[in-house]
């Protein structure tokens, strides 16, 4: 364990440069630059907004922060899933030509992702000052959230890239998936709404804990259970290392297939 701390201390300087490239790329000869990282979630949560509150009546007290507070976690984890994804083959002619850790490169893309949801969280806020949303002390809870989704993104990251360098349809098949993933999270409608038969599926998924945790802290300024947060904890870390285990496995065969 100790030989892998040394290792990422070693190249924490390039794991640097590789965020710092992705986001000059992203708004390069953007005029607003950075600021559309708070601009995206504030628009896409007013169209949600006008349809689904005036459509649907959903009774959600404060429902522009409800929908805004689930929309950017859940934005960050299929951003960064998605970017980590294709990490290791869009890398390919740099792992050809010089030795870097590969998990560096999946990494990369999630801290990228998460750089980017930090500065979603202000238009959260915003929306919470706004709709009168009391903040509490327990806002700083909400980056314990952030720090779940971070692990738990950067497990199925690691897994999604170890499989997709070896089957290419997985790209294609995960766009789907992360579709049916994000409505079946309770983002753009309570949870009272679901039919009881599909009860075991939200259950099962880790996303409603972690969207769930950031609420309780953020909307309804709750310091959140020891139950949830295990919940939580368990998802995130037992899939990090699931990921761990199988990236380690593969990584000798990337440079076979990239």
């Amino acid at each position: 364990m100790k030989r892998y701390f040394l290792n990422f201390y070693k190249y924490k300087d390039l794991l640097k440069l590789l965020v710092a490239k992705d986001i000059k790329i992203k708004y390069k000869r953007s005029v607003l630059g950075i600021i559309w990282s708070v601009l995206n979630p504030l628009l896409t949560m007013i169209i949600i907004t006008l349809v689904f509150q005036e459509l649907f009546k959903f009774n959600v007290e404060n429902f522009a922060a409800y929908v805004i507070s689930g929309q950017v976690l859940f934005g960050f984890f299929s951003d960064s899933t998605s970017l980590a994804m294709g990490s290791i083959y869009s890398s390919g002619q740099i792992i050809k030509k010089v030795y870097i850790p590969k998990y560096i490169f999946p990494l990369s893309k999630v801290l990228y992702s998460l750089v980017n949801m930090l500065f979603s969280l202000c238009a959260v806020l915003i929306v919470c000052v706004i709709t009168g949303v009391d903040l509490k002390y327990t806002f700083i809870f909400s980056f314990l959230s952030i720090f779940y989704v971070f692990i738990f993104s950067l497990g199925v990251g690691l897994i999604l890239c170890s499989v997709v360098v070896f089957f290419r349809d997985v790209e294609h098949i995960y766009g789907v998936l992360i579709t049916a993933w994000m409505y079946a999270t309770p983002i753009i409608y309570p949870m009272n709404i679901m039919p009881d038969r599909y009860m075991p599926l939200l259950l099962g998924n880790p996303m409603f804990y972690f969207v769930t945790h950031f609420r309780e802290t953020l909307l309804y300024g709750h310091v959140p259970p020891l139950e949830l947060n295990i919940q939580c904890a368990s998802y995130a870390f037992v899939t990090l290392l699931i990921g761990v285990y199988l990236f380690k496995q593969r990584q000798d065969k990337f440079i076979l297939y990239i």
